[in-house]
């Protein structure tokens, strides 16, 4: 991160512009202290588990700056410096800029398959609202105005970490302060801040993190600090789960594993040990502004439309490969198998119609500014945890064995004792030789019976927060605005046409000529 920002004041103001892979790839050599399998990681760019996932998003960068992105994925910034960038990094002004930046989202997950859910554009979801809303921050104002102005010009790579670790959760974090972070020490340089967050998805890849909370109300100022910190930063430390790329190459091929080979956005356990945040990377220390965040900030509404358009893309790839997989095995002709397919594409429709509606429908915000329309992202945020699952299962029920029909390794095919028996015995139906079978059914096991599939199912149940709040946060939202009254006005209104006398509308006819049951 500190090489990024030292590149840009290296650069004139007319030559800021977004990063290049190659770039993107350079700013992550800063000694960041990331540690696997017990040791520290030295180059995160070189290593077996993170390489080829960071050369996926130097795929993104590099896609920006193609001359068939202009108008797409590259349009002008607001910030006055001449350069272009995402149009999701930009404050919205109608539901056309909206369309613009959920086509960009969509642009550039299709350079991934929709398999990368926090690419550079996901903390957008935050950063594009600092321009508009920069007054929510009140005294760090000009915080919030700064990231805006050199996120979006060189779209630099945040992801967030904003949930307290799963011990205690009953306590407020002041109960839990040896876990939760909080500050420890204000000197004249900044805030100095200790504790751990999860779930730092990808951080490991990414040029910053972004710390806020989520969860029980705050109750202490200590606790209320809202920030974002460079991955150099020294006490900054991520120790990383098991790395589903790592393990593909080890044990496979690309072939084998065509998904996890190149897409693991590695989790990790944040600890910040004693870690001084400037007051310039500060944005609220306060436990009204920390508590409020998520559904003030503007972030809520901007994080489901990207989720929404990018699992849309994700869908679009999985009904595309169960639709030749079907073909496959034969059974693409099955009444039952066609009702499965049927409702895989239901489902994908639906998240498509949900981003579109967010996109058209938008809400009126601060500034002239206008967001996705909110209600229809909080459907996306119920309706992911139920639907993703659903496809997972309609995949299992009609592939079945084919899935694990499936020899070993790429290298069978190049041995003359097996490759006969495999031509013979695992070939696709429609004569569809028995490579292109075993390629294609990998790439699903991968998508849905490997870790990594797995991990992706964890992933859309709880992407949006966990099953309950989605939906009690919904009838919140509700009750916020107002709207629940118009739909129990609605009900009243009903209710008001009639009463123990009959009718009370003008224009409906009495019952009394026609009563069997006659009152005295």
């Amino acid at each position: 991160m500190t090489a990024v920002l030292n590149s840009q004041e290296s650069q004139s103001l007319n030559d800021i512009r977004p990063m290049t892979g190659d770039e993107y790839i350079e700013s992550l050599r800063d000694g960041r202290e990331v540690y696997f399998r017990g040791e520290r990681v030295d180059d995160v760019t070189t290593h077996p588990a993170f390489r080829n996932s960071v050369r996926s998003v130097a795929r993104m960068y590099d896609a920006i700056h193609r001359p068939e992105a202009a108008g797409v994925l590259a349009v002008p910034t607001d910030t006055g410096n001449g350069g272009f960038t995402h149009p999701f990094f930009k404050t919205a002004r109608s539901a056309d800029d909206l369309v613009l930046a959920r086509d960009a989202i969509v642009t550039w997950q299709r350079e991934v398959y929709g398999w990368m859910g926090r690419s550079p554009d996901y903390k957008a979801s935050f950063l594009g609202t600092l321009g508009a809303n920069a007054d929510f921050y009140g005294e760090y104002k000009p915080n919030a105005l700064r990231w805006y102005k050199e996120a979006q010009e060189r779209l630099l790579y945040l992801n967030h970490a904003i949930v307290h670790p799963p011990i205690d959760r009953d306590k407020p974090a002041d109960e839990t302060a040896d876990v939760c972070i909080h500050v420890v020490k204000e000197t004249d340089a900044g805030l100095v801040v200790s504790g751990a967050k999860v779930v730092a998805t990808g951080s490991a890849i990414t040029n910053a993190n972004f710390i806020a909370h989520y969860g029980l109300p705050i109750r202490k100022k200590e606790f209320g600090v809202v920030f974002t910190v460079p991955m150099d930063s020294p006490g900054l430390k991520l120790f990383c789960r098991t790395s589903y790329e790592m393990s593909a190459a080890v044990m496979g091929s690309p072939f084998d594993y065509p998904l996890s080979s190149r897409f693991d956005e590695n989790d990790a356990i944040m600890v910040l040990d004693n870690v001084l945040v400037p007051w310039e990377n500060i944005f609220a220390y306060d436990v009204e502004a920390s508590n409020g965040f998520v559904m003030r900030s503007g972030f809520l509404p901007r994080f489901t439309f990207h989720g929404c358009a990018r699992l849309a893309v994700k869908l679009d790839f999985i009904a595309g490969c169960v639709m030749k997989a079907v073909e496959l095995t034969g059974s693409a002709s099955f009444r039952g198998v066609q009702m499965q397919v049927g409702e895989i594409l239901n489902w994908r429709d639906m998240f498509w119609g949900l981003s579109d509606a967010m996109a058209k429908s938008p809400e009126d915000w601060v500034g002239g500014a206008v967001q996705p329309n909110t209600r229809y992202g909080l459907a996306y945020r119920t309706f992911m945890g139920i639907g993703y699952p659903r496809i997972k299962e309609i995949i299992q029920q009609t592939l079945g064995s084919g899935l694990i029909y499936l020899n070993s390794h790429v290298s069978d095919f190049g041995d003359d004792r097996i490759r006969p028996y495999l031509d013979q015995y695992v070939r696709g139906s429609g004569g569809v030789e028995a490579v292109d079978r075993v390629k294609l059914l990998k790439l699903l096991w991968d998508a849905v019976g490997t870790e990594f599939g797995g991990r992706h199912e964890l992933y859309e149940r709880n992407y949006g927060g966990d099953h309950e709040a989605v939906r009690f946060q919904t009838l919140f939202a509700y009750q916020g605005a107002g709207a629940d009254l118009k739909l129990k006005g609605f009900a009243e209104q009903c209710m008001s046409e009639y009463d123990v006398d009959g009718w009370t509308r003008p224009d409906l006819i009495s019952n009394d000529d026609l009563e069997i049951v006659r009152r005295r």
